[in-house]
């Protein structure tokens, strides 16, 4: 068997080469099925296909490697994470979660469980393209509308002209179901935050994911001429907006775990001589307790309604997703916490702040999430990184949750 601290160094090694392929120059943007995928899709299908899996593309674009069991109708349990980055990415976001699941099939060499193991590179998690997140794994949880098919990019081009512009067929999209055999779920995963760097620890088990809220705030003012028209006689949509990003950063700070952050702003015409007479506001609401969550969006939502009527403004908002907070299964995530003891390892257990692939399936089965330590706490930054020995470990952990996994009697009889 090939060791752990050499199989890591070739999983961050492979992780680093996929970082090369992006839609721009010097930096990693891999959006849904964007052109560089299909170069993602070559490299991660010859590395699954070398330890041993059957590989296909389902028609939303995932990339889905097969180890069977040790019976053609054994069950089957899926190891995934997500294959598109966000705008000027690092190199471990989600593409570390499927270099580990085939890594962890290299491992077995060729030994066959109870259980046959399905490794999925979703198509589309951060859903930078279309502004709507998790298109590969809503497909496989059988989620995907024709409203969401019909959405566009920037550059007018929808959903469904995406699929088949990669290659694939819109059409048979229901294919991409998960099989009726998958009894649970497991991801790898960077935490993408400093908790576990501050504890030292290399890993965390993930109880919960936050649920999460995003809108489009639009703020529609007069625009004028920036030299002629008094401060008193302005419709300022930007001084509006402004106001209102700050009362957002002040109303999160004072609700304990609540996170709220504007991180986009179009501004309409954009022009420094020109007063600002339209500007949109993204708004990003999460926390772990949903009725905390939708409260302090009413507040907000509120907030800007004020702000708008005394500024002589009006403001509408976009609702594009509002996702309950998750429990991960508690039967697998005490079995992976198990794994992490039997390692030798402590147990620590959190609550993910990022939404997560895991967040989706959870709906069609039992999920579970493993996150390791991000070294300065840094993620959706090309400084992201991992450290070897905490890959090595994590790989370690994922063996071990495995065998506990086909040992498990209570498994056992749920997948009778």
């Amino acid at each position: 068997m090939i060791a752990l601290d050499v199989l890591a160094e070739n999983v961050i090694s492979r992780c680093r080469l996929l970082a090369e392929w992006s839609e721009e120059a010097g930096a990693t943007t891999r959006t849904f099925l964007s052109p560089p995928m299909h170069a993602v899709h070559r490299h991660v299908r010859g590395w699954m296909e070398r330890s041993g899996m059957s590989v296909s593309t389902d028609h939303t674009g995932n990339l889905r490697g097969f180890y069977p069991g040790d019976q053609a109708s054994a069950p089957r349990l899926l190891i995934g994470s997500h294959l598109d980055t966000v705008p000027r990415a690092g190199a471990f976001d989600g593409i570390l979660g499927v270099v580990m699941g085939a890594a962890l099939i290299e491992l077995l060499d060729g030994r066959r469980l109870g259980f046959g193991i399905e490794v999925i590179g979703f198509s589309e998690e951060e859903g930078v393209r279309f502004g709507v997140p998790f298109i590969g794994s809503r497909a496989l949880i059988g989620e995907i509308d024709d409203a969401l098919l019909a959405r566009r990019d920037a550059a007018g081009i929808s959903v469904r002209e995406a699929i088949a512009a990669f290659g694939l067929d819109p059409s048979r999209i229901g294919e991409a179901r998960a099989s009726d055999s998958a009894f649970g779920y497991l991801e790898f995963h960077i935490e993408q935050g400093p908790v576990l760097e501050s504890l030292n620890l290399p890993l965390g088990i993930v109880d919960a994911v936050s649920g999460q809220s995003r809108f489009d705030v639009l703020f529609e003012g007069r625009a004028n001429h920036a030299g002629t028209t008094p401060m008193n006689l302005r419709r300022d949509a930007l001084a509006g907006a402004s106001e209102w990003i700050g009362a957002v950063e002040q109303a999160a700070n004072a609700i304990p775990g609540a996170v709220a952050t504007v991180g986009r702003v179009v501004v309409s015409p954009d022009a420094g001589n020109v007063i600002p007479g339209a500007v949109t506001a993204s708004l990003d609401v999460r926390h772990t307790e949903n009725a905390v969550r939708h409260e302090l969006v009413e507040r907000l939502l509120e907030c800007a309604s004020d702000i708008a009527a005394r500024r002589g403004l009006t403001v509408s908002c976009t609702r594009n997703l509002d996702q309950p907070a998750v429990a991960m299964d508690a039967s697998l995530t005490q079995l992976l916490a198990r794994s992490v003891a039997l390692c030798g390892w402590n147990v620590h257990r959190m609550a993910s702040g990022a939404g997560h692939d895991a967040m989706m399936v959870a709906r069609r089965m039992p999920a579970a999430m493993l996150f390791l330590r991000s070294p300065g706490g840094i993620s959706h930054h090309s400084d992201e990184s991992v450290l070897v020995e905490d890959v090595a470990i994590a790989l370690g952990v994922g063996m071990r949750f495995l065998e506990e996994l086909e040992q498990s009697e209570e498994m056992k009889q749920s997948l009778v």
